[in-house]
This record gives C-alpha cells, sequence and structure tokens, in this order.
C-alpha cells in the first residue's frame, strides 16, 4: 500500500486533526470507506498544514485548471512550500473545459511528470472542478501503477459529485468517461466560500447534481435545495461561510457516500446515481461540451423521468415533479432546438451503461425512490419507447 492511499487498516478519517486552525462556526465530516470528505468554510486556506497531516510524500503535484489557476495556485503553492519543506513542490494547469478531459492530456501530464523523475513517494492534488478532478484522479490511479491523491474541488458539482466516490477517467470520441478507474482519494476537502468566485451559471449547473440526489433518495432533501437554490444561484441570500451552505453540500455528499459505500465498483446500486445520465451525456456529448455538464443532466432527468412514466414503473406525475424542481432553479427541462433524436441514440448505444448492445438506464419509480427490475437498479428499455421521449 502507497503511503497516503484508502487504506483497510487505516481508521476511519472523523476529522479529529482538523484541530490545527480555528473552527469555523459549521462543518461536517462524511466517512467514505476510510477516508474522509471535510466540508467547512475556508479550508484552502489551509492546504498546505492539512496535507502535511494528510500524505507522507517526497513530491506533491498540484493539477489544476488555468481557471482555477489565477485566482488560487500561488497562494496554495507558497502554502505547501511553506508547510512541507522537505518535499518537492510542482504544478501544472491544463485548459479548462470538457473538451481537455483527454487522453492526450493524461499522456501530457504524466509524461511531464516522468521528466520531473517523480517516483512512487509522489501524491496528487486535484485542485478544481470536475475536469480536473477526473483527470488529475485517472493520472494518480495509473502513474506507477497508483500513487495517493487529494481532490480539492472548487465547483459545486466537483463538491457533491464528481470528487466524491472514485471514479477517474478521461472522455474518447466514442463517448463520456469511457477510459478510466476506481481509485479512492486520500480526502475530499471541500470549501465552500470558494463558490462565491463561480459564474452565477456554473452555481445553477452544480446543482443538478444536487437536486438529482434528492431525486433518487431523499424527497425532503430535494425540497430544502429547491428552496436554497435560486439564492445560492444569484448570491444574494448565500453566506458563504453559513450553515445552511455546508449542510447542502454535506447532506448530498451523504446521500452519494451512502450509496458507494454498498457497491463501490457500480454493479448494483450505485447505478441509481447514474439517473439523468445516459441522456444527459448523449447531449452533452452531441453540443460538442458547449453545454454545461450539469444542464445537459438536468434535461436528462426530466426525459428519463417520462420515460420511466411511459413504460410503467414511474407513479404517474412524476416528471412534471421532477421538471418543477429543476426548472425552479432555473435549469433546462427541455432538449435544445435543433438536437436530433437519431444523434442521441446512436451517443447512447456507446454509454458504458449499456449492457449486450441494450439501453439500460436509472430510472426512478417516484421522487426519492428509484425502480429495482428483478433486484436490479439498471433497466432495460426498448428503442422505441426512447425514442418516443425524445
Amino acid at each position: 500500500m502507497v503511503a497516503g492511499q484508502d487504506n483497510p487498516d487505516r481508521p476511519p478519517d472523523t476529522g479529529e486533526w482538523m484541530h490545527i486552525y480555528p473552527p469555523p462556526p459549521r462543518s461536517r465530516v462524511i466517512t467514505l470507506f476510510h477516508h474522509g470528505a471535510h466540508v467547512r468554510p475556508w479550508l484552502l486556506n489551509y492546504l498546505g498544514p492539512l496535507l502535511e497531516k494528510l500524505v507522507s510524500a517526497h513530491t506533491l503535484v498540484v493539477i489544476t485548471d488555468e481557471e482555477v489557476a489565477k485566482p488560487y495556485l500561488p497562494t496554495i503553492i507558497e502554502s505547501l512550500q511553506n508547510w512541507n519543506p522537505g518535499a518537492r513542490t510542482l504544478s501544472r494547469a491544463i485548459p479548462s473545459g470538457e473538451r481537455h478531459k483527454t487522453r492526450d492530456t493524461w499522456a501530457a501530464l504524466t509524461d511531464w511528470m516522468l521528466a520531473e523523475r517523480c517516483g512512487r513517494d509522489t501524491a496528487v492534488v486535484a485542485l478544481g472542478g470536475g475536469v480536473v478532478g477526473d483527470v488529475a484522479g485517472f493520472v494518480a490511479a495509473t502513474f506507477m501503477r497508483g500513487v495517493p491523491f487529494v481532490q480539492c474541488p472548487t465547483s459545486l458539482l466537483a463538491m457533491v459529485d464528481a470528487s466524491v466516490g472514485g471514479k477517474v477517467g478521461v472522455d474518447t470520441p466514442a463517448g463520456k468517461n469511457l477510459v478510466g478507474a476506481f481509485h479512492q482519494p486520500t480526502a475530499v476537502l471541500v470549501d465552500p466560500t470558494v463558490l462565491r468566485t463561480l459564474p452565477p451559471s456554473h452555481r445553477r449547473a452544480g446543482l443538478a447534481e444536487v437536486l438529482k440526489h434528492g431525486i433518487v433518495a431523499d424527497a425532503a432533501y430535494l425540497d430544502q435545495a429547491v428552496a436554497i437554490g435560486p439564492g445560492l444561484v444569484d448570491g444574494t441570500t448565500t453566506e458563504w461561510d453559513g450553515a445552511e451552505l455546508v449542510d447542502l453540500i454535506a447532506r448530498s455528499i451523504e446521500i452519494k457516500a451512502e450509496v458507494v459505500k454498498q457497491d463501490e465498483r457500480e454493479a448494483g446500486i450505485r447505478q441509481i446515481l447514474n439517473f439523468g445520465h445516459t441522456i444527459g451525456h448523449a447531449i452533452e456529448a452531441e453540443s460538442d461540451y458547449t453545454l454545461l455538464h450539469g444542464d445537459a443532466i438536468s434535461t436528462g432527468m426530466v426525459l428519463e423521468s417520462t420515460l420511466a412514466e411511459r413504460i410503467g414503473i414511474a407513479e404517474p406525475g412524476t416528471s412534471a415533479a421532477v421538471a418543477r424542481a429543476l426548472a425552479a432553479v432555473g435549469l433546462p427541462t427541455t432538449l435544445p432546438d435543433g438536437m436530433s433524436p437519431d444523434a442521441l441514440v446512436e451517443r447512447m448505444r456507446a454509454d458504458k451503461k449499456a449492457r449486450a448492445w441494450r439501453f439500460m438506464l436509472a430510472l426512478p419509480r417516484r421522487v426519492g425512490e428509484m425502480a429495482t427490475d428483478a433486484g436490479g437498479y439498471g433497466i432495460t428499455v426498448d428503442e422505441t419507447d426512447l425514442r418516443a421521449v425524445l
């Protein structure tokens, strides 16, 4: 076991070591396997001392993107160097956006690390949104057959979804996330205050995954998220270091963690977290990634709920309830103009959730509960029914 990696012999991370800096008004820790997801305002201000406690590494490699690097990277590098004087600190910023979540980016990063003579005593720090977390995590999973990494998500979507659960990877021309691995981080460090620097459109897109967790597992949480959502998007009523935002993020992580603990490798119940993603990924790819992930998934959830009603799995009114919740925070609920159903179906044929060339989706029974079929959570759907909702 490489130092700092998720270790079954290590006691669960309860966050007790975080006494090294003053407590904020509210903080939460969610344990997943043997690492913790820590939700704590101003956390990034103390990244240096935190990593000194979390990982034992000769080299710290910070992977970020060009947009996140501008406001955060210089301060973080200084903190890492001050608190980890015995470790070498390297950093690399990749271009921003889903279009750069590729094998070429992974290859460039690993080649750079090899040129810098990084070894197995390296730890990777993923500082950014979902793209950075996925790519940096895949680098960590494959470099020297696996080195530790720490997730420091800076977008709402990454905080509640992409950084949690150990899925890492890259896209290919055939589809999203088709090359990747399961590689659990040493820790997930969530600082809600960074959300104040995001554009409202990105906060709105992140809410798609927040609302998804309510739809698949907790109807009361969905209502809470819908009530808070508009103020979070426009920033007018949100206290960025307040308890309400900490609890919103923490509960979303908690829902996902509860599922992942039961099924790390997505052989069963973890499939429910794919709700909205079969159609949503097709929409996102067909837009050539000009649509934000959350916007595509929002429409995917509405259409997949409609499909569930059409084939008699969901209670009547489920799709309308899903659409109302998403529309309440400003998320899209219909296909973009001009998007071809034929093209979307072809995209879905290559979806990694398909089985024996059949369309398989995670579908709701009602808000707060997902459907099962023969004890499984993947529902096989005929192409005729799928086309009917597009």
